[in-house]
């Protein structure tokens, strides 16, 4: 008599990683399950991770997270807060590791393969706007922090995000949506079998006006297109994503003007700043073996626009005003391939790994101008940009003993930049090239506790405009300094990881990083210059605990200490460089009754000039979730964003600005506030 078998792959969940294994389970010959098991056992994890602070988080544990904006997903990452200064359709405002990151300088991202930061962009180098992710397609995300990865290239220094979409959905789904100040959302997803894959299609548009006194009008809307084939072990995606925003932007606003009943804190000095933007790309991959190991290939094209109009310093040209600006229109073409075996030295057992990874922006223009509503009166400066880059890794790891384990790597970056300037002074050509080598030792496990030291070099990547400038674009006649095309960045670390405790897991590190220069963007400049080089030194603490069935309780702390390190009177603080982040997180999930979660986040202060004389103060936030199954195929939330109605702010800047009736510019604390407390509701049906 035949027995019947069936395989299901089960994935073992713990605090920041997930191993599928493979089991037998009675039933139709030839079908696999997929079954979502929750383990918290650090041993089942050993071998897999290199670093105390790096993980993977599957998508099922985004469900029970409330979250204002698309960006705010990435949070998972411990210890990275996402807020916003501006518009929501402008990229988010990313803080990690005592860093203020602006919208990406130091910490990449990358949705479904392709890169999102974009270098030499007009609003800032490395700038990420992470709008066109839909969070309910999301498979998993993975994350590392620090320079110890070989795969790991331009802007990683602070840390890495790898977003995975799924292929393939259990059942089509229709999402409702709706809230306070005209909040609204469609999402409609499906995967239905087409030949001998899966199509996935999924459409997501959203409305928003924001608590603002000048209604946003935010419009997104996102679309995405996936054909999948074949298993993990040999298989292909080919994907089509499109995204377009549109909105108005009521963006950090002077403290004097509210104390002196000027605006309310929704309030606006400029009602024309606002923009638009689009990301529309092309991408496919495949995977299997080649000779003794796996290849992965993948190739990608992006098309991408931003108009972004924009006014900090509101009327120190009392004629025209100071609004401006900066526009975006580029192609981006890359490549990724990497190869990885088993292979053993000396006897030891090990794996291989090595990559090549190339990317072309051809960026055309990239341009800034003055403007009054919205309207062009003069040019700043206008470029021609094409940056090219390729780079080649590779990474081998050794188990000497059962309790030591080593990984070292080496990267090799190379970079060609053309700019054509409207200022004939400003074009020329400028190539670079930077090698940056890996050390990774893995102590353990010893009764469920694996202790990590990790060193290694990263960069990031200057504005291309300023490798070739000799002369300031304003007037064109004022010598200008070029800068280091790449800058580089080293690392250190030490950490821990422990299950010993039942249902509990902890980790730890002690990080430094060092970076050879700072970047400081000139908004009326049209340039993104090199600034002081700095320190930065940290705690960080995670916590993952199930304290019963269905009930998840994390919470994470990070401590730095950023300081500039050379000497200048001004003093060492590095402006807007966050101290301290704290969150706790508590969820419930279950597939019948009640779902929900409610999580706590604290931004701490920061300097916001050199001296310190002048801070920031924290801010605190909690967001709750709750929902209910109502039938298997029915469920309703309901989301409270700013539970307590904390009247706090996103972001704090100081500078100088002029308002109208003004003599001069006057030094001041400028900031976008949060948003007070909101209600929103959501109905999603399964089909």
């Amino acid at each position: 008599m035949r027995h019947s078998v069936r395989l299901a792959r089960i994935f073992v969940v713990g605090a920041c990683c997930c191993m599928p294994l493979l089991v037998q389970a009675g039933g139709v010959p030839g079908e696999l399950d997929e079954v979502v098991v929750t383990g918290y056992k650090i041993g089942g994890l050993a071998g897999a991770v290199t670093s105390a602070t790096e993980g993977t988080v599957l998508g099922e544990q985004l469900e029970t997270r409330p979250v204002l904006r698309t960006g705010e997903v990435l949070e998972v990452v411990p210890g990275l807060v996402v807020t916003q200064h501006s518009g929501d359709g402008k990229a988010n405002q990313y803080f990690l590791r005592g860093f203020n990151l602006d919208h990406g300088t130091d910490f990449a991202s990358r949705v479904e393969g392709m890169p999102v930061n974009m270098p030499t962009h007009a609003h800032g180098q490395g700038y990420s706007d992470i709008n066109f992710m839909i969070p309910e397609l999301v498979d998993r995300i993975e994350y590392r922090k620090g320079t110890y990865y070989a795969e790991e290239g331009n802007f990683s220094a602070a840390g890495a995000v790898d977003v995975t979409y799924q292929r393939a959905l259990d059942r089509p789904l229709l999402t409702l949506g709706g809230g306070e100040n005209r909040f609204g959302r469609v999402l409609a997803a499906a995967s239905p079998e087409l030949g001998n894959g899966n199509l996935l299609m999924a459409v997501d548009a959203d409305y928003n006006n924001g608590p603002w006194d000048l209604d946003e009008h935010f419009r997104k809307f996102n679309g995405v297109l996936k054909y999948s084939g074949g298993d993990p072990t040999a298989g292909y995606d080919v994907e089509a994503m499109g995204y377009q925003g549109h909105w108005r932007s009521t963006d950090q606003i002077p403290l004097r003007a509210v104390d002196d009943g000027s605006i309310d804190r929704f309030g606006n000095i400029d009602p024309t700043d606002g923009g638009s933007t689009h990301r529309y790309s092309l991408s496919a991959a495949g995977w299997g073996r080649l000779g003794e190991g796996t290849l992965r290939a993948s190739a990608y094209a992006i098309d991408y626009r931003l108009n972004l109009f924009s006014n900090f310093t509101y009327d120190t040209d009392p004629v025209h005003g100071d609004q401006f600006e900066q526009y975006d229109r580029r192609q981006v073409y890359g490549a990724d391939t990497n190869w990885r075996r088993e292979l053993s030295m000396f006897g030891l057992p090990g794996h291989f790994g090595t990559g090549l990874q190339a990317r072309v922006d051809d960026i055309s223009p990239v341009g800034l101008y003055h403007t009054v509503e919205r309207q062009r009166y003069g040019t700043v400066r206008q470029d021609d940009v094409t940056q090219a880059s390729w780079a080649g890794w590779m990474s081998q790891d050794l188990q000497w003993t059962d309790w030591l384990r080593t990984e070292l790597g080496l990267r090799f970056d190379s970079f060609h930049f053309k700019v054509d300037s409207d200022l004939a002074a400003n074009s020329g050509t400028a190539n670079d090239h930077i090698t940056s080598p890996k050390v990774s030792v893995v102590l353990g496990p010893w009764d469920q506790n694996e202790f990590f030291v990790n060193w290694g070099r990263g960069y990031h990547s200057n504005d291309a405009r300023g490798t070739t400038i000799t002369v300031d674009p304003a007037d064109g006649v004022t010598p200008a300094d070029k800068v280091t095309p790449l800058v580089r960045a080293t690392g250190r670390e030490i950490g821990v990881r422990s299950a010993t405790l039942p249902q509990l897991q902890l980790s730890a590190s002690l990080w430094q990083l060092d970076i050879a220069s700072e970047l400081l963007f000139t908004g009326d400049g049209g340039s993104t210059e090199a600034s002081r080089p700095s320190r930065r030194t940290g705690v960080e603490l995670s916590a993952y605990y199930t304290p019963a069935e269905h009930w998840i309780v994390d919470t994470d702390v990070a401590f730095a200490r950023p300081r500039f390190t050379d000497d200048d009177p001004v003093g060492n603080r590095i402006p807007n460089a966050v101290e301290r982040v704290i969150s706790l997180g508590v969820s419930y999930r279950d597939a019948h009754g009640f779902f929900g979660g409610a999580r706590l986040r604290h931004l701490g202060p920061a300097a916001l000039i050199e001296g310190d004389t002048v801070r920031s103060k924290p801010t605190t936030l909690v967001n709750l979730d709750v929902g209910y199954h109502i039938t298997r195929n029915l469920s309703a939330a309901v989301t409270v964003l700013n539970l307590f109605d904390e009247k706090a702010n996103d972001i704090t800047y100081y500078y100088e600005s002029q308002l109208p009736g003004e003599a001069a510019p006057v030094g001041d604390i400028h900031f976008h506030p949060v948003e007070p407390r909101e209600l929103r509701f959501a109905l999603t049906a399964k089909f």
